[in-house]
């Protein structure tokens, strides 16, 4: 293959992958107009490369309005990707217990719940330990919050409606304005009385969110937060730097 050619090949990859990601922002799908708009690229290129997409699966049609969205192949890879991801990010949870001495937790939003994925005990005696695959609520936890923090507004919508039925309200919605703003959200007695948590969320290489977060007795809580708050952030920038992906 010529230079030329070489370059070419990289440069479709990279429209793909343009695309691909402003599909995963926009589960319900996009028109190839809107997809254009999006990735800045003419429509007859972008039609081309998604119909290349489409051959392999990555994307398919949408059946209720004109357009495409991200297809069964990316649910496959993704969860491939998943399995690996929790062995990258393993050896930070256990430097991050470490250096606190707490329970530090790995989980994903998952069909708008938390999922439990890792977790590495902490060595106080009083301490919090849950089980993996288990599920917790997003409105009450940290981890929760965290990772509602990243959703666009009409996912964020869909995951609380499905969640409680509710709406999202003011004091919920200034909540997560903050995490937002400080990459910290908190569970102080809220999901379980006498514990209380900090998390903060990021999105893996396949857009899918995950969040980290340290449980402990509320008591010790009051006092050890702000290093937490430092050593969890730390935490958090070297499993991005490790992953090659953005908060």
């Amino acid at each position: 293959m010529s230079s030329v050619d070489e370059r070419g090949g990289i440069q479709v990859i990279a429209r793909a992958a343009d695309i691909l990601r402003a599909l995963r922002d926009v589960p319900a799908g996009l028109s190839l107009g809107q997809i254009a708009d999006r990735v800045g690229l003419p429509r007859s290129t972008v039609q081309r490369i998604v119909g290349a997409l489409e051959t392999e699966r990555l994307v398919v049609s949408n059946t209720a309005v004109p357009g495409v969205r991200l297809g069964p192949e990316i649910q496959f890879l993704a969860r491939g990707a998943r399995m690996s991801l929790t062995d990258v990010v393993r050896p930070f949870l256990e430097e991050l217990s470490q250096q606190t001495g707490e329970t530090v937790d790995l989980s994903i939003l998952q069909r708008g719940e938390i999922v439990f994925v890792d977790q590495v005990a902490g060595t106080h005696r009083l301490r919090t330990v849950s089980s993996v695959g288990e599920h917790f609520p997003v409105r009450t936890t940290a981890n929760g919050k965290a990772c509602l923090s990243l959703l666009a507004p009409q996912e964020l919508r869909d995951v609380l409606r499905a969640e409680t039925g509710r709406e999202l309200d003011a004091g919920l919605d200034d909540e997560l304005a903050r995490i937002r703003e400080t990459g910290l959200a908190f569970d102080l007695d809220e999901h379980t009385n006498g514990i209380s948590a900090v998390g903060c969320a990021f999105r893996d290489w396949a857009g899918e969110i995950f969040a980290i977060s340290i449980p402990t007795p509320s008591a010790r809580f009051k006092h050890s937060h702000s290093t937490l708050e430092r050593a969890l952030l730390a935490a958090r920038d070297k499993v991005l730097r490790a992953i090659g992906a953005a908060g």
